[in-house]
């Protein structure tokens, strides 16, 4: 009541307001209940706005509003500033727990019982009843308390009385899954003259594992018993007897089930009030059951009508939060401030830094750049207290550098770690960096609140970090756990800003499946059960074990049985639990995701795998590598070119590609991969689907390096510090880093390994190499109309032998000599290329004496024709000579052709 109201009371009227307040006093219950029931919007606000210019003003601000902030802030100033010192007045709040199932909720329960209090029997007056009526009144007794605690009181209360028991307990089920269940105490050793007063004040909590003594039994078979001498039974702990000194001697012990059957508590009484009266009966267990039976479903409902409860609280408050961080989200930097501003408000700090992580810090596949000045973050946003006095500062807008240092230590720890720091004491925690204060001057760092920043994914997209609180005093578990909620709606908030990113890249992705879409298939059952009933020969009949080896002579279902003789001898059926009718499928879908393009096709493929299989089984490389790495490299062969079309990466950014717009760099090798996973991931292809989560992920990683290793870019970029590696013996292959080269250069021996073959299977391939590029060629020609490179241009394919020579001294030569000294059996792919460079070279020698041989009768025949005129005779004899020179140099152009 306002002063100026009070000062208008008569004496006699303000009697009885203070009686009436000095009753309220005495009665919270009552007030509780009644605030909760009558209690307006405008009332709760009164309140919070009240408490709030307490705690924020000095009593000499007249300022009604409780705000300062500045004329002309709009929207961007906070409804009101409370302070979350306010929510300590009822305890710790608890955000992120719930005391009803372990769900995560914001506010934990009101420590005032909402229990209706009703006219109870006396225990005589019950004893004076028979046994329905005696049911009946007890079953009325719990039927409308929607209180857990109340109800589990009266429930025991009633089950003293229905069986004689000298005292019960309740435990409750809470937990989910088998391995995580478990039995908590709701209240334990409860007597007839027990008050609920004191069982909550006295209540401590036992956590029973499930399964374990006699109250887990029979939680976890969900039948009853009745045990005459505790001590005779071996689930008996008397652990409490020896602490108390009371005396168990018999048990009945029944679980409570809800409507569906499950059980969700056991109840169990000990001891009857007169020994003479042991052990319970048969009575007493029929008894005791069929009031369990009620109590189950009114505890249930109990349970449902708190959770409810809870969650509505939860939801008023990330209501509030949500209206006030979603306002806006056209751009991350608004929406980043005025979460700062928020969280300033509510927790009263001196600053406030949010921190975004560089994309490139997400993605394992690419090499973070980590700077002394930004750290693993590519966007600082700042906010101090003063901000709120300073229109110029509050609405910066856009990227800024950073105003205060960033300490590297703290927030790189929680952006790596995922995991929120509260230090108390800056200066007493080794990640700290004092340098941070010295280069602010007068800045003094005493306590920090950082919470990492996490998308719906659970992946750290940011960091948050608030610096000292306005009060001195450290941030404390409220704070933290208001923080976490903030933090949970920023990280939200900003993703759902990339929304417009994602929606352009996932047409374009659209557009790209349709496409492929359109031309390609799954196989079907029929021919997978076709081939599954098929002989598979061994690897020698195929000559799978040679690094000569050629298909030629194979059709395309020897192709396929050859490959599933390879997963076969590599043990990959059994070690990852593949069904041998699914990899028969898969492998027809593989073949039948090969476009009928020139060279890029199914054949190149499974030539690929089958030199990756010959290096791992004859080149000593089987006990280097992993059986999950073994798989990733067999179905990376057979994978790196799915869906090809013949045309290269270029090819592919000059006609503007959809699959260029979707992938920037590893344009093609991208959409392999991506193709690889759309079979794997297709019912009846799916040879991963045995395999646990965690093998899972680790194979696709692997198999994502794998293919990309494939793009010629990466070699390059990649090949210079694995040749040092073996060239210094530096080499340690059970290191991850050394590892993954190693991989690496043996997708790019494999990818390239036609130029190791025998020199007739050499000629063949390459041929099919040119053809293929010469397309290209001819199409950038005629609808680009552009220049092709010399090596695509069909008008100078007679420079194909030099263009050889220089693809293997530049890609070929290199990869295979280093490749040789990680194991001297891998020396024939080495041999194999050099004896091919040889023949290659001859045939440019051919070449390069064909044009001197082309130029000499070009130059002599136009000797010829100027000499003529001069003498006839002599001329006679020079077209004599002029005609067996050029005869001589026919037949050496006919040798080179041939």
């Amino acid at each position: 009541m306002s002063e100026e109201k009070e000062s208008d009371l008569s004496p006699e009227q303000r009697e009885e307001y203070d009686s009436m307040e000095k009753w309220m006093d005495e009665h919270p219950e009552f007030v509780h209940d009644y605030f909760a029931r009558k209690a307006k919007r405008s009332m709760v606000d009164g309140w919070l706005i009240a408490h709030a210019i307490g705690l924020t003003h000095s009593h000499s601000d007249t300022n009604s509003s409780g705000s300062n902030s500045k004329p002309g802030s709009g929207a961007n100033t906070p409804v009101r500033k409370i302070s979350a010192q306010e929510f300590e007045k009822g305890g710790i709040l608890k955000p992120m727990v719930s005391n009803v199932d372990g769900n995560l909720t914001f506010l934990g329960p009101s420590n005032l019982s909402s229990q209706v209090k009703t006219n109870r029997k006396s225990r005589s007056e019950l004893k004076a009843l028979d046994e329905r009526e005696l049911m009946y009144e007890l079953v009325i007794d719990i039927c409308n308390d929607l209180d857990v605690t109340s109800l589990c009181h009266k429930i025991l209360l009633n089950v003293c009385i229905l069986v004689n028991a000298d005292r019960c307990s309740l435990f409750l089920v809470q937990g989910k899954g088998t391995e995580e269940k478990h039995l908590v105490s709701k209240l334990f050793d409860i007597h007839s003259e027990s008050t609920f007063e004191e069982t909550v004040k006295n209540t401590q909590e036992i956590r029973i594992p499930w399964g374990t003594g006699i109250i887990g039994y029979v939680a976890k078979t969900g039948e009853g018993v009745n045990i005459p001498d505790a001590y005779e039974d071996p689930r008996f702990n008397d652990e409490i007897d020896t602490k108390t000194g009371y005396k168990t001697r018999s048990i009945i012990s029944m679980p409570i089930k809800d409507s569906e059957g499950d059980v969700i508590g056991v109840a169990q009484a000990v001891n009857k009030i007169s020994p003479q009266d042991e052990p319970f009966d048969e009575h007493d267990e029929k008894v005791f059951a069929s009031y369990l039976a009620f109590c189950g479903i009114g505890l249930k409902n109990a349970q449902l009508y708190e959770r409810s409860l809870l969650e509505n609280k939860r939801n008023q408050v990330l209501l509030d939060l949500a209206r006030v961080i979603f306002e806006e989200q056209s751009d991350v930097a608004n929406l980043i401030h005025k979460i700062m501003m928020h969280t300033q408000s509510l927790l009263q700090c001196e600053r406030c830094q949010v921190l975004l992580v560089d994309d490139q810090h997400k993605d394992k596949n690419k090499r973070l750049k980590v700077t002394q000045k930004m750290g693993i973050f590519s966007q600082v946003f700042d906010l101090q207290a003063s901000d709120f006095d300073n229109d110029d500062t509050y609405h910066r807008e856009g990227n800024t550098e950073p105003r205060f240092p960033i300490n590297i230590g703290i927030t790189g720890y929680v952006a790596t770690t995922g995991e929120p720091l509260n230090i108390p004491d800056a200066y007493k925690d080794d990640r700290f960096d004092p340098a941070v204060d010295e280069l602010q001057g007068n800045f003094r760092t005493h306590s920090i609140l950082c919470m990492p920043i996490k998308n719906a994914c659970g992946q750290v997209i940011g960091v948050s970090q608030l610096v000292n609180k306005l009060d001195q005093t450290p941030f404390n578990k409220n704070d933290e756990n208001l923080f976490e909620a903030f933090a949970i709606f920023c990280g939200l908030g900003i993703s759902n800003t990339q929304t417009y990113e994602k929606a352009v890249r996932a047409m374009a992705k659209q557009s790209v499946a349709l496409e492929v879409l359109s031309y390609h298939a799954i196989a079907p059952a029929e021919q997978a059960q076709r081939i599954k009933n098929l002989g598979i020969p061994s690897s020698k009949f195929f000559n799978l074990l040679d690094y000569g080896f050629n298909d030629f002579g194979l059709d395309d279902d020897d192709t396929i049985r050859a490959c599933i003789r390879m997963f076969l001898d590599l043990d990959l059926l059994e070690r990852f639990h593949i069904n041998y009718e699914v990899l028969c499928r898969w492998l027809l879908s593989v073949k039948k995701n090969y476009r009928n393009v020139t060279y890029h096709n199914w054949r190149h493929a499974f030539n690929v795998a089958q030199t990756m299989f010959c290096m791992i089984k004859c080149g000593g490389l089987e006990n280097m590598l992993t059986d999950q790495e073994t798989l990733a490299l067999m179905v990376g062969c057979l994978c790196h070119d799915l869906d090809h079309r013949g045309t290269t990466n270029q090819f592919m950014i000059k006609t503007a590609s959809p699959l260029a717009q979707l992938y920037s760099t590893s344009t093609m090798e991208h959409h392999h991969f991506d193709q690889c996973i759309m079979i794997l991931s297709t019912k009846g292809n799916d040879i991963l689907g045995s395999v646990n989560q965690e093998e899972y992920e680790r194979i696709i990683q692997l198999l994502e390096g794998a293919i990309l290793a494939t793009d010629l870019a990466l070699y390059f970029r990649y090949r210079g510090e694995f040749f040092e590696l073996v060239q210094t013996e530096k080499a340690d292959w059970n290191c991850d880093d050394h590892k993954d080269l190693l991989r690496s250069m043996m997708m790019t021996a494999c990818d390239v390994s036609a130029i190791t073959k025998p020199w007739g299977i050499q000629q063949k391939v390459a041929q099919l190499i040119a053809t293929e590029f010469f397309e290209q060629g001819d199409i950038e020609k005629a609808e680009l109309k552009i220049k092709p490179q010399d090596m695509m241009d069909r008008d100078k394919q007679d420079q194909f032998p030099s263009m050889q020579v220089g693809f293997i001294d530049t890609i070929c030569m290199p990869v295979y000599s280093a490749i040789a000294k990680v194991n001297p059996r891998l020396e024939p792919l080495l041999s194999g290329c050099k004896d091919n460079r040889v023949h290659w070279q001859e045939l440019l020698e051919q070449h390069n004496r064909k044009m001197a041989n082309e130029v000499m009768c070009e130059n002599k025949d136009k000797d010829r024709r100027s000499l003529v005129p001069v003498h006839s005779g002599s001329g006679s004899r020079f077209e004599k000579g002029s005609r067996s020179t050029h005869h001589q140099s026919e037949l050496s152009v006919s040798k080179s052709k041939s």
